[in-house]
């Protein structure tokens, strides 16, 4: 069977079966993409381990990060799984494939001082109800106080807000249903948002239930969310640039740093694993290690 035959299969079998995100799937085939590049002969059933640690091999030596060789590996250990259970191949090549260790980076962080700075700023640039200022703070605010991803933030609809309840009804990875909590300025916020902003975007567009708009009234996109936050927040994390994350990973470590418990936090970010958790730990560590050199008299 040939890979790209072999790989819309499997395409086919994430999104059905498994399913899986669209951004998953497009990582998945992807990676498949950059092997069938690497490869003479996209017969599946003539690739064996020498192959794909050669082909891992040039992605390294071209520069690829290792968070990146990674997920390539767990992509080709996948599909080669799921091309065994189906007959398409009589052995699986990545049984001795060796999955390097991915680099610990911590996340970028913004002081819980410098985050008020800037929400606060936010909010007096939008009470003369410019609607895209409204907007903005609003999405900052939920984005900060929820701790959500940019995929599940432009996935909100109205109806995904409790306002009475102050909660809000999030679809994360793998169609996953999570309530989050967030805050009274986040509700002030969004609340503005709601009532002095978003019929006037909604007016522009052809109608949709999506909570937060484009200035032609269409369901906000994951780029222009990137692009205001990169905007308003990189000054105050001494990074040239940052996305949606910095907001998620920001909430997670002061929520750590203010006692909460770490199953809390899991279940607020919808993380399946208690171990990704745990990376929030590290960075509060190195926040606490950081004072202690600066304020002990014996550091």
């Amino acid at each position: 069977m040939r890979l790209d035959d072999a790989a819309q299969a499997f395409a086919t079998h994430l999104a059905q079966v498994r399913r899986l995100s669209p951004a998953t799937i497009r990582a998945y085939a992807a990676d498949l993409r950059d092997l069938r590049s690497h490869l003479e002969d996209d017969d599946i059933t003539l690739i064996d381990v020498d192959t794909l640690r050669d082909w891992l091999w040039h992605a390294t030596q071209r520069g690829d990060a290792r968070s990146t060789i990674a997920r390539r590996t767990a992509t080709v250990r996948t599909f080669f799984a799921w091309a065994l259970e189906h007959g398409h191949v009589t052995a699986d090549p990545t049984l001795r494939l060796v999955t390097p260790k991915k680099a610990q980076i911590l996340p970028a962080v913004a002081t819980a001082t410098s985050l008020d700075e800037v929400l606060s700023g936010l909010r007096v640039a939008a009470s003369d109800g410019d609607p895209i200022a409204l907007r903005d703070h609003a999405m900052l605010e939920l984005l900060y106080a929820a701790g959500i991803r940019v995929s599940e933030l432009c996935g909100l609809d109205v109806d995904s807000i409790d306002r009475d309840r102050a909660t809000v009804r999030v679809w994360g990875k793998g169609s996953k249903e999570r309530v989050v909590p967030f805050g009274l300025p986040a509700r002030d916020a969004i609340d503005a948002y709601l009532t002095r902003a978003r019929p006037t975007l909604v007016a522009r567009g052809s109608g949709t239930s999506a909570l937060f708009l484009g200035v032609r009234g269409g369901k906000l996109s994951p780029r222009a969310v990137y692009e205001v936050v990169s905007r308003e927040i990189a000054p105050v994390t001494g990074r040239e640039h940052v996305g949606p994350h910095t907001l998620r990973h920001s909430a997670a470590t002061h929520l750590i740093d203010g006692g909460a418990d770490l199953r809390a936090v899991q279940e607020i970010l919808g993380h399946a694993s208690l171990g990704t958790t745990q990376i929030y730990t590290h960075v509060s560590s190195e926040r606490l290690a950081a004072v202690y050199k600066l304020a002990h008299p014996r550091a």
